[in-house]
Order: structure tokens, then C-alpha cells, then sequence
């Protein structure tokens, strides 16, 4: 078993390391920073991480989409076009 004891190296440390610090990161599922000259640089994430990270980040991203659309509809008094029709606007239907 392997034990990491710190969670950011040195780009150069990491070199030799990188096997096990991936490893790591698919078992604890904390990110490895890894950085040169004291400055984080990059960041090693197991890829199931990362797929719900871009996931969660997406779902942010259509509740401000959604409430921005909420705000310039009630600004421009807008009435809303219902989905039956937008369907059908596009051959959906």
C-alpha cells in the first residue's frame, strides 16, 4: 500500500511518482496539485471526478442560463412560447 503524505509536488517530483500519485487520486478522490516554483500549475483528478465536476458545472451553467431568461422576460414583458410550438417550429413534432 501506498501512502502519499502531502496532496501538491513538485512537477519534477511528481515525475518520478506519477503511477502512484494517479492511484491516489482514483482512491481517495482528492486532486494532486502539482506545482513548479511554489505555483500550482496543474492538478491531477481521477476521470470520474472530473466527469461529474464538468457535469455539475454544466447544470450551474443552464440555472444561470435559465434564470438570466426568467429576468429578460420579465424586463421585456415577453410572453412565453410554448414547447408544442417551438417542436413544432423545428420539425420535433
Amino acid at each position: 500500500m501506498y501512502i502519499l503524505a502531502m496532496d501538491e509536488w513538485s512537477v519534477s517530483a511528481a515525475r518520478g511518482r506519477l503511477a502512484e500519485i494517479i492511484d491516489h487520486t482514483r482512491t481517495v478522490h482528492e486532486p494532486v496539485y502539482l506545482s513548479r516554483h511554489g505555483t500550482r500549475v496543474a492538478a491531477v483528478i481521477a476521470v470520474d471526478d472530473l466527469h461529474r465536476l464538468i457535469s455539475l458545472a454544466e447544470d450551474a451553467q443552464d440555472l444561470l442560463d435559465a434564470t438570466a431568461a426568467r429576468a429578460e422576460m420579465q424586463e421585456t414583458r415577453a410572453t412565453p412560447i410554448p414547447w408544442d410550438d417551438v417542436k413544432r417550429d423545428l420539425g420535433l413534432a
